[in-house]
């Protein structure tokens, strides 16, 4: 792939339009699950690709990031103006029951000269609103195709695509000194309080800006030309919309989504790893099912053959076995490449990432996501963090490396800097919390709460340090919020399909390498010189004995197995919580670090690493002067 066509990609047809309008569903009823998603070369933000087959032809389809506007005021808008430069037609998706909020960047992209198509979906939530679009008429007002879809069961999609692919595709335009083929035309935005942002900085150079005042008395014109509304009856939707927007009901509302959501994730979770029904201690009830069952009785005997030929005791045999447990294979503590290595990620975090998606999937699909963002925005604002920043939080919860990969929901660099930063600092994962609670519970209530609050208050306190200090755009919550739907399931599979395969495809053999690295350098006694040089550190300013280095240490690679080694060290009762707190704290699980690095970059995961170091010393420190 040539550097022109990677920096823009080329696609026959591209899905533009404003958040939840349904792209997403109609980019997978046009691609099925022949699909790519990929990040944005120098953003993080994801764009989909795929293949449709018409007629014996194959045609690429894009599927734009989701955008109010052309004006390129964050990564989002400005990855939708690259991808519309190798574009050979449009599909403009629209909501037809918010026609007129969706028509300022349908006259942004006319002014595009590309071959363009409008869709109208949910046009069956707006006969059910009592809103009648006449689609001739709005054909003829903007001199383009209007086709009425519904992306979920597939109404009207086969006249969009003839419609579409009819349309004269547009050659490649010249290229003018802004290295762009025209001005794009777009609104222009009121500039950023901060001027130094780049808010303040992208908006006015090499852009025509359409005349605001005229485009607006435009669409009032069309709008009330082709739209008609008659009288209905609010329906059991509509009363739970006016519910979960309440002050008061919405507040209940919310909290108790995220609770049954996170029950769910764990739920989920679990079962898929251990076969077991349940969500706090033991299970309810234990099925013969799982990834640890399926590790246990077709992969350990496979290996532990391997392990008799490879010698116990071998560097081979260490490296891609690791260590015996009682003559037998842990797949949690051996640590080598072919047990643990392969274990953490598909039997640990896979159960749990493929739990998430589905529930974020459902949140997303059903409408209740914008909802659930815009109730905890007022309070994540004051931290610095955008309202969805919430959901890796939560997901965190559950397993570091899902939460730190679901950071990519979230606008600008800086959003997911903070929040991938504070989830590898302060959200402990569940199989650690699970040590904590059995082995710091014995110390009473206290001791545990103890260990939370002070995770809490690292959490608040580096969150508004760098809401101070980070740079970057910081975004407004703008969302449109859709009425509530019954998620597609074959939406639903597409999106599931998408992510699991992205995880599979670009952390998986990452997590690999890094996990081989770490063990080489584990035999080869390099943690023991490690061990020896933050022992002074380890004794005096947290208060630790010598041989707690050790742990911290292999919590590099297990965090609840380094926990469960501090157990034999007859540590007091102030000790072990400044040992939990320290090692929830500590550099992240291998297969998080890899993420962290794989999602942020080189530059910005060492600031976090950075970071991350001296909210340890600090901690440690504070707890070692004041318990």
């Amino acid at each position: 792939m040539s550097e022109n066509n990677r920096k823009h990609p080329a696609s026959d047809i591209l899905l533009v339009g404003q958040p939840n309008v349904g792209k997403s569903v109609l980019f997978s009823r046009l691609t099925g699950v022949r699909t790519i998603a990929s990040n944005y070369p120098g953003t993080t933000v994801s764009y989909a690709q795929g293949r449709l087959r018409h007629h014996e032809h194959d045609f690429t389809v894009v599927d734009a990031p989701g955008t109010y506007s052309l004006e390129p005021i964050d990564d989002a808008a400005q990855v939708t103006v690259d991808l519309i430069d190798n574009a050979a037609r449009i599909i403009n998706v629209v909501d037809a029951t918010h026609l007129e909020r969706h028509l300022p960047l349908t006259m942004e992209l006319l002014a595009q000269n590309v071959p363009l198509v409008l869709a109208l979906n949910m046009c069956d939530e707006a006969r059910h609103k009592g809103i009648e679009i006449d689609e001739q008429g709005l054909s003829a007002e903007l001199g383009v195709p209007v086709v009425s879809i519904v992306a979920r069961s597939g109404e009207g999609i086969k006249h969009l695509i003839t419609t579409c692919l009819a349309l004269p595709a547009r050659r490649k335009a010249a290229v003018n000194k802004a290295g762009h083929p025209g001005h794009h035309p777009h609104l222009q935005h009121p500039p950023a309080a901060d001027s130094g942002s780049p808010a303040g900085s992208r908006s006015a150079n090499g852009h025509v800006h359409l005349d605001r005042g005229r485009v607006w008395q435009r669409i009032g014109d069309v709008v009330e030309k082709v739209q008609t509304l008659h009288h209905h009856h609010h329906t059991v939707g509509n009363r739970l919309e006016d519910l979960s927007i309440h002050p008061w009901w919405g507040s209940l509302v919310a909290l108790a989504v995220v609770a049954v959501s996170f029950s769910a994730i764990r739920l989920l979770g679990e079962f898929l790893i251990t076969g077991g029904i349940g969500i706090v201690g033991h299970p309810w009830l234990t099925l013969p099912f799982g990834t640890e069952l399926f590790f246990e009785k077709l992969v350990q005997p496979l290996l532990l053959r391997l392990s008799v030929l490879l010698g116990p005791g071998s560097f081979l045999h260490a490296i891609l076995i690791g260590t015996l447990i009682d003559g037998r294979i842990d797949f949690m503590q051996s640590f080598g490449l072919l047990t643990s290595g392969l274990f953490i990620p598909l039997g640990a975090v896979l159960p749990y990432l493929l739990s998430f998606y589905f529930v974020l999937s459902l949140l997303e699909d059903s409408g209740y996501l914008p909802r659930l963002a815009v109730f905890l925005d007022n309070f994540m604002h004051r931290l610095g963090l955008h309202g969805y920043a919430i959901i890796p939080t939560l997901l965190g919860l559950g397993c570091n490396v899902p939460g730190v990969m679901a950071t990519r929901i979230l606008e600008g660099r800086r959003q997911r800097f903070i929040t991938a930063t504070l989830i590898s600092i302060a959200i402990p994962c569940a199989a650690l919390q699970a040590m904590i609670i059995g082995l710091v519970g014995s110390e009473g209530v206290g001791a545990i709460l103890t260990v939370y609050g002070t995770l809490f208050v690292v959490w608040v306190v580096v969150s508004v340090i760098l809401r101070f200090t980070a740079r970057g755009f910081r975004p407004e919550l703008l969302v449109e919020i859709p009425p509530y739907r019954l998620p597609s399931g074959r939406a639903l599979a597409a999106k599931l399909w998408m992510r699991i395969a992205c995880f599979l495809r670009e952390a998986l053999p990452v997590m690999l390498g890094a996990i081989l690295v770490v063990n080489i350098l584990y035999q080869l006694d390099v943690f023991k010189y490690l061990a020896a040089a933050a022992a002074p550190v380890v004794t005096r300013l947290w208060g630790m004995p010598a041989e707690a280095v050790v742990p911290l240490l292999v919590g590099i690679l297990r965090k609840d197995v380094a926990l469960g080694l501090l157990a034999p060290l007859a540590l007091t009762g102030k000790q072990l919580i400044i040992g939990s707190v320290l090692l929830a704290m500590f550099f992240p699980c291998i297969a998080t670090l890899v993420v962290l690095f794989r999602e942020l970059g080189l530059k910005d995961a060492l600031k976090s690493l950075s970071i991350m170091i001296v909210a340890v010393f600090v901690t440690g420190t504070g707890l070692n002067l004041i318990l």
